[in-house]
């Protein structure tokens, strides 16, 4: 056997204090029944009308079905002679009745089943997806996207699967099995009693070769999730690829990871059909010798050839439907594992949520913002803090700007000013409220950001621009772009407004992305705006019609400003000077000129080509 072969590649960082998806995937493996399908119930429940239509065509085409072999004794016992011409005939044509009730039952339960698949599934990506977006970033800073996508797409496939075309099938043959089996009973208890003495030897492979294929199953998929989330990571980040010549690296990774989810596919076929293979032979074998000891009761009379036609069909059946369901069992099983890492999905709680309670901030808002003493450390860094002790008071319509070496803390702030992760310890205030009293929805509807790498949605320029306001006009969009800088560029391209600009603006220049930042942001008119080096990729003549236009934005608004270009945040009311986590200096551009320190090297830095610090300071 093949063996598997190891992947190196570098995977997100862990939380140190919660279990992540590949945690519960090593958890899981110690406990793998069926129970996770159970959890997707309620999906179904939601169309009772639709499933009691299901059974009851299921119904229907399984007493069709169980009619045909008492139809047949009929015929055998009473013989095709002259006088039972008539007899015969009626038979047939009831016969061909119970064809036509059988086609349309048959084809009324593969409608309604497959239906329900389907709605299953759509509505279980829509649970999914939703959950997904109310997770908190800790979530997405311990997960790979790549696996969550796998779920939401390959597993939710294979759920369809299981409750399209298997559940069906299995519905079908568990009917047929339990109906066969009763007729059969009914037909010669004796008989039957020998097929109840072999079952236990069909069941045996099918209880032991399940765990398998269940197991092998869900491996199966962890290694494709593996295999996708690395390929998201290539193909989103292709132009570093290629830069760094990563392209045989990276297609050597990729073809161990598909080989890898290859060999574990290949192991789950090797069992199920070794599974198929045990439940057929067993079931043929069993069908052979009780036909073999039937007919040597029809030579001795006990009974007649009829009724041992009907019972070997009946027979016949419930071998067929114990084969079925050993085939329909492994895609059951493979669902399970499915199931499974979705169930994980819907089970998982997001770590920020609103309070039972929630507060409300004053309208119209002030914009008082107050850090009190607030530590706190990303989970995937619990003994590093990023912010350590960190206290001040932005006053309503205060121009603050924050710089700092890299790693300071400065984008940290707005981390948690928006609450997408929760302090440690101490407590962050708007307006005197703190912001976990608060809906996290609320809040952030307060404020608009332009941060550093914008995200430009692959839609229309129009839409990507209309993010920061729903239900803006087109006026309204095409004023913030013009005050943004960014009109002119969308009216150069072919379709305008209607312009999409790829995956993530790939056809846009880094200036260009920040401008469309800068509309979305000008468009929600928040009343906290926030500037992550809002324009830090822009040309020159650019930046400064930007920065007039930034400059109007910002009156009357509480504004926090990180820059690493001393140049850009002069005219702030004050400046706040990180390092490590922590404010060692505040005040004006002059006044922390001459006070010296961490701001005056970084000033000496910038301005060494010709100007120092104290030019600067004098201009």
């Amino acid at each position: 056997m093949q063996s598997k072969q190891t992947l190196d590649a570098p995977r997100s960082s862990g939380d140190a204090g919660a279990e992540s998806l590949e945690d519960v995937a090593k958890r899981r493996r110690k406990s793998r029944n069926l129970r996770p399908l159970l959890q997707l119930v309620p999906f179904v429940t939601r169309y009772k009308g639709r499933v009691l239509c299901a059974f009851v065509a299921l119904f229907m085409a399984s007493l069709a079905t169980l009619a045909v072999p008492l139809a047949l004794r009929r015929i055998v016992d009473l013989g095709f002679s002259a006088e039972n011409v008539e007899f015969i005939d009626n038979y047939f044509a009831m016969m061909i009745v119970i064809a036509a009730v059988l086609a349309l039952a048959s084809s009324a339960r593969f409608y309604f089943v497959t239906w329900i698949g389907e709605r299953v599934v759509a509505d279980l990506r829509a649970a999914v997806f939703a959950r997904l977006t109310a997770l908190s970033m800790s979530f997405y800073e311990r997960t790979q996207t790549g696996e969550v996508l796998s779920r939401l797409t390959a597993d939710a496939t294979l759920i369809k699967s299981a409750f399209g075309v298997s559940a069906s099938l299995a519905l079908r043959n568990i009917f047929l099995f339990f109906g066969s089996t009763a007729m059969m009973v009914y037909t010669s208890a004796r008989l039957s009693g020998l097929v109840l003495l072999a079952l236990p030897i069909i069941i045996m492979p099918l209880i032991l070769f399940g765990k398998k294929v269940r197991r092998l199953s869900r491996d199966a998929q962890d290694t494709l999730a593996d295999t996708t989330a690395f390929a998201n990571q290539s193909l989103t980040s292709m132009q570093t690829v290629q830069a760094f010549n990563h392209e045989e690296k990276d297609r050597k990774f990729f073809n161990i990871a598909v080989e890898n989810a290859f060999e574990a596919s290949r192991l789950r076929m090797k069992s199920r059909a070794i599974l198929t293979a045990c439940v057929i032979f067993l079931t043929s074998v069993s069908i052979v010798v009780i036909l073999w000891m039937g007919s040597q009761e029809v030579l001795i009379g006990k009974l007649s050839g009829g009724t041992l036609s009907q019972f070997v069909l009946y027979t016949v059946f419930a071998a067929g439907a114990m084969s079925q369901l050993s085939q329909v069992w492994g895609e059951i099983q493979q669902a399970a594992g499915a199931g499974e890492r979705l169930a994980e999905l819907l089970n998982e709680v997001p770590e920020i949520q609103a309070p039972v309670n929630p507060k409300s901030f004053p309208d119209p808002l002030h914009g008082q913002i107050e850090f009190e003493h607030v530590t706190f450390h990303y989970p995937a860094r619990p003994d590093q803090p990023s912010l350590d002790d960190v206290s001040f008071v932005i006053r309503p319509g205060e121009k603050i700007a924050i710089v700092g070496p890299s790693g300071a803390g400065k984008s940290t702030l707005f981390q948690l000013l928006l609450r997408f992760y929760d302090i440690q310890s101490g407590a962050i205030k708007i307006d005197g409220i703190s912001v976990d009293e608060v809906d996290p929805s609320h809040l952030r509807a307060l404020s608009a950001i332009v941060p550093q790498l914008p995200v430009i949605f692959s839609t229309s320029a129009r839409e990507n621009i209309r993010y920061g306001k729903p239900d803006a006009s087109d006026e309204e969009v095409i004023e913030a772009a013009k005050s943004a800088l960014a009109h002119g560029f969308i009216e150069d391209c072919p379709k305008g407004y209607d312009t999409s600009f790829g995956e993530r603006g790939m056809t846009l220049s880094g200036g260009q992305r920040q401008r469309m930042a800068i509309a979305r942001a000008m468009l929600k008119n928040a009343p906290i705006l926030l500037l992550d080096e809002a324009t830090s990729a822009l040309d020159a003549q650019s930046e400064l019609s930007v920065q007039q236009a930034l400059d109007g934005l910002m009156q009357d608004r509480t504004t926090l400003i990180i820059a690493h270009r001393l140049a850009t945040v002069k005219n702030a009311d004050r400046i706040f000077v990180m390092e490590n986590g922590r404010i060692v200096a505040e005040g004006s551009h002059d006044q922390l000129i001459k006070q010296g320190g961490l701001y005056r090297q970084l000033a000496d830095l910038q301005f060494s080509g010709g100007l120092n610090a104290d030019t600067i300071a004098a201009q």
